[in-house]
């Protein structure tokens, strides 16, 4: 894999405010995984990084229109490509 794409990759959880990134896989299983994928959180969204709880945890997500919090043990298992530019 190339160095550079490779290092784009990251797990959602990494995400800062402000920053966003598409979705490339989910490693969640089981009732969480299909609550996200009904929420839209599927391969190929983008997703942007609205919000960090004081500690990091939660934080929250625009999500196809849609502000979702999630917890960092979830969103750590969601492996996302980092857009290159900041949010406009």
């Amino acid at each position: 894999m190339d160095n550079h794409i490779e290092n784009q990759i990251t797990p959602l959880s990494r995400l800062l405010p402000g920053s966003r990134g598409l979705v490339r896989s989910s490693a969640l299983q089981g009732s969480m995984r299909r609550r996200l994928q009904d929420l839209g959180l599927v391969e190929g969204t983008l997703v942007r990084c609205l919000h960090q709880g004081p500690s990091g945890d939660p934080m929250a997500y625009d999500i196809r229109g849609a502000v979702i919090a999630l917890r960092k043990e979830d969103a750590q298992h969601i492996l996302i490509e980092r857009e290159a530019r900041p949010w406009q």
